[in-house]
This record gives C-alpha cells, structure tokens and sequence, in this order.
C-alpha cells in the first residue's frame, strides 16, 4: 500500500534582515526603489509540497513515494536526504541545466517577508508521467507546475487511482475549467478556509456543491482545526495546542502527510482528520518543514493524550 505524491520539490533559503522593512523603503520613491538588506542570518530548508507531504507520511510508518522534477545543478543534497530517510527518488526526474525550485526569503523583526522564488524544474514537472504502478493505491495532486498538476490529476484518473486534489498555491495560475475538471476527477479535495473561498469564487460552486462531487472536502481552519465535508454532513476537528508556536512553514503538508495515511488505512474522517491535525500541531513547533521528528509510538501516544483514544 503506497501513496504516489505529485508535488513541487524545493529549497528554503530563509534570511533574517535585523531591522525593519518600513523604516528603508520610502513610500514617495518606489518608483526608484534600490535597497540592500544585511542578513547576517540564513538557513537552508528542504521543502516543497511533495517533499513535505513525504516526510510526514513515510514518519507515520506509509509508503510515500514522492513525484517531482529538480535540477541536476543543485539537487544531489535534496536527493541525498530522501536516500539517508529512506524515501525513494525512483519518481524524482532530474533535468540537465536546471536548478532546483527554490524561495528566497527575507524576514525582517516585524515577520514582514520579502521573497523571491524561482521555480526551476518545477515548471516541467509534466515530464514525470503516472502509470499503473504495482502497490500504489492513492495519489495526491499537490501545487506543482501548471502543465503537471493537469496532466497528473489526469493521469491518476485515467488509472484508476483514487487522489485528493489539492490545489493550494497552484490557485492563482488554473483555470476555472481547470479546477472543475480536476475536482471532478478527484476522490477528494483539500484546501485552507482562504482557498476554500477562492476556489469557490473560481469555479462557481459552493463548498457543499463541490463536496457533492467528491467523497470529501477538507478544509482547514488553522488554530480551529478542520471540517471534512461528507456525505452531506461536516465533521468538525478540533485543533491540537501545539507545544510552542515555532514556525507555520510546512503545517499544511504535515496535515496532508497524516491525512494520507487515514485514507489508505481505511479510518473514519473523525480520526483521521484528528490525526491530520495532530500532524501539524507537531510540525508548528519546530523551525523549517522538515525538521520534526517523531516515531509511530510518540505520535500514537500524543494521538491518545489529546484525543483520549488510541490509532487503530
């Protein structure tokens, strides 16, 4: 049992500018703007919304095997770190000449971000195609490039894969046909209470109209937790308190990663969802996406404290 996970692969270069933004940006001169910032700080993160939503699911004990394109010029420490965790690559595509996605991002002592991001391989990640594979038996289309997104939410269909439908930062560039057709070729569809709107406004149906056409629509609501909509009716789940509030980057694919693995094992929404929300509760507390880390049993047992209950 393995879950096929369509998404961007990237890197995370995060700086710190130990000022603020504002008190170096005239507004009455931004048409001449030319500013230098000094980031005495910076990381590196391994990111991306397939190698997010990998990393959660394979620390859930399922087998992700993560789709996505990277750029023979940079990848290979990307590529390392999935081998050393065990996570195959047999589905990431490296192409010659390019380089990795990646977002730069500056941060000044207001959590104002400046940032850049250059999509690389990302933009041809349609180059990866979906077969029927031995074992795989549920796919997530997640935000990806354009033409990858289409063709992948096609091709699970054309399978017969069942596949949530994600869409994600990829809002802003599909179509309104495109977001029908895909949600129409979906098993299921997950979205934050923002996208929720804007797919809604895009497409021209409701959230209980679009849920109709699925077998259930996620929707989070940050610290509120999540609805599923199922069946005609919501399932609401509660938010788990998180230990520290560290960093967001990354809490919705560690969602994803434990809503994946209640989809394959068969579990109802109520602890599914809950485990989704379990996921990001433990992501939020840590710097970067992938840097959590927990086993089956630790997750299990704060599964059963907050819930008081245990995994099947």
């Amino acid at each position: 049992m393995a879950s096929l996970i369509s998404g961007s692969i990237a890197y995370d270069t995060i700086m710190t500018f130990e000022g603020r933004f504002k008190e170096h940006i005239l507004p009455d001169q931004v048409h001449i703007l030319n500013v230098s910032f000094l980031v005495p700080t910076m990381r590196r993160e391994f990111g991306g919304c397939a190698g997010n939503i990998g990393y959660a699911l394979h620390m859930l004990g399922g087998d992700a095997r993560i789709m996505g394109t990277v750029g023979e010029l940079d990848a290979q420490p990307y590529l390392d770190r999935l081998n050393s965790l065990g996570l195959s690559t047999a589905h990431v595509l490296a192409l010659p000449g390019q380089y990795t996605a990646q977002a730069m991002i500056t941060t000044d002592l207001d959590n104002n971000q400046i940032t850049a991001f250059h999509p690389g391989a990302m933009m041809q990640s349609h180059l990866n195609k979906i077969e029927k594979e031995s074992g795989v038996t549920l796919g997530i289309v997640a935000p990806n490039g354009l033409d990858g997104m289409r063709e992948h939410a096609a091709q699970l269909a054309a399978v017969g894969i069942p596949f949530v439908f994600d869409p994600g930062q990829g809002l802003p560039i599909l179509s309104s046909e495109d977001l029908r057709r895909m949600i129409e070729l979906a098993t299921y569809v997950t979205v934050n209470d923002y996208e929720a709107k804007l797919l809604s406004d895009k497409t021209g149906w409701s959230v209980a109209e679009i849920a109709a056409k699925v077998d259930a629509m996620i929707v989070t609501l940050g610290e509120h937790g999540a609805q599923v909509h199922h069946q005609g009716r919501i399932e609401d789940i509660p938010a788990v308190l998180a230990e520290r509030v560290v960093d967001p980057t990354g809490c919705g694919d560690a969602f994803r990663g434990g809503l994946l693995h209640g989809i394959e094992h068969g579990w109802d929404w109520a602890t599914t969802g809950r485990l989704a929300s379990l996921m990001g509760a433990l992501k939020i507390a840590e710097q970067g996406p992938q840097n959590y880390a927990f086993s089956r049993d630790e997750i299990a047992e704060r599964f059963n404290r907050a819930f008081g209950y245990r995994l099947p």
